[in-house]
């Protein structure tokens, strides 16, 4: 991220949303990356569903407005506090974070409302991005957001009824590969119309670029100086997130490759064969969906390498005695997703 004169004046605010955390970069062009402001925040599904434990733990009603989140904490919240037998009513795209079959939530016992209802309710807002409370802490440290903006989120897209949303976002990363897997396709202004997370999030936020985790994160790893030596020979690149494992091949400025499982049914002897069936091009679709993950894509014909295979995320202690390169792109590893942001914004 060199400093340049026509850059020196640039702000961007990176956020990547995960599971267990926001990552939030303030990218300032005339400071050196390690000046830069950073944030490391519970995510947001994780404040949301702290704030419903405290509604059931109050065995009060629960009402839910605002629009599509990551699920998580919040979704296992909302079960719990309908196992408790109190009432749940919710706006319909915030009923969305559930289940995007509105039917299956009304199934589950939520009510869908169009307003509050007149009952004494504790109310929580679902949102990937909450703009108003990070101004105002900024605020308090003479800090103003920045006009551009980046944002990442892991979207499963709205999957039709039946169909596996595992296998309808993989579905996406197949499609991306068949058409040629350039780094330069991972990024949105404008996203496709069944990634109703990252479209609600740019509802809140117009001017967003859009990017999923694993995208960014993958960024962001290209930005290490080892993994951008190691580039024209192919290297793997692993995100292990705090849900959602990724691996990709990566050659020059292309994916060739790439499988995604769930971290929790992750461990180092897994990833190890995970990661080596992958370099080999002998990973399955079928044996990594069967398995509980996503699923598994590699071009028809890969070329020899891919010995160098590097790892980021905030669970990439499942790496640890796997004599893989750790990520550290301008010294920092939880911002790695952020850094990759930023790269897409400035292309």
């Amino acid at each position: 991220m060199n400093i340049v004169k026509n850059e020196q004046q640039r702000r961007i605010l990176a956020v990547d949303i995960g599971g267990g955390t926001q990552d939030i970069l303030l990218y300032e062009g005339w400071k050196n990356p390690e000046n830069f402001t950073k944030l490391i925040l519970p995510s947001p599904t994780v404040i949301a569903g702290n704030r419903i434990a405290q509604a059931t733990s109050r065995g009060k009603a629960l009402y839910l407005s605002g629009t599509i989140m990551g699920g998580g904490k919040s979704t296992r919240g909302i079960k719990k506090h309908l196992e408790s037998g109190l009432p749940v009513y919710a706006q319909k795209n915030a009923a969305q974070t559930i289940n995007d079959d509105l039917d299956k939530v009304q199934a589950m016992g939520v009510v869908l409302v169009d307003e509050q209802p007149d009952l004494d309710c504790h109310h929580v807002e679902m949102k990937d991005l909450d703009l108003k409370s990070l101004r105002q802490a900024l605020k308090l440290y003479d800090l103003e957001l920045p006009t551009e903006v980046g944002v990442a989120v892991q979207d499963h897209g709205e999957a039709p009824p039946g169909v596996s949303n595992r296998l309808f976002r993989f579905k996406h990363w197949e499609t991306f590969l068949k058409q040629g897997g350039a780094l330069e396709k991972m990024v949105y202004t404008v996203p496709p119309s069944y990634m109703t997370r990252m479209l609600a999030v740019q509802q809140d936020v117009p001017q967003a670029v859009l990017m999923d985790t694993c995208s960014a994160a993958i960024w962001g790893a290209l930005l290490d100086a080892q993994v951008k030596q190691e580039l024209s020979r192919g290297v793997v690149v692993v995100n292990i997130g705090n849900q959602h494992t990724f691996a990709a091949l990566i050659k020059e400025d292309r994916i060739l490759g790439l499988f995604e499982h769930h971290t929790r049914l992750m461990g180092p002897e897994k990833l190890a064969h995970l990661v080596n069936k992958l370099r080999q091009g002998k990973l399955t679709h079928e044996e990594v969906f069967h398995d509980g993950g996503h699923g598994c894509s590699i071009a028809e014909s890969i070329p020899a390498g891919f010995q160098f295979v590097s790892v980021t995320g905030p669970r990439r202690c499942l790496a640890s005695d796997l004599n893989y390169h750790l990520v550290n792109p301008f010294g920092d590893m939880m911002l790695t997703g952020c850094y990759g942001l930023v790269k897409a914004i400035k292309g």
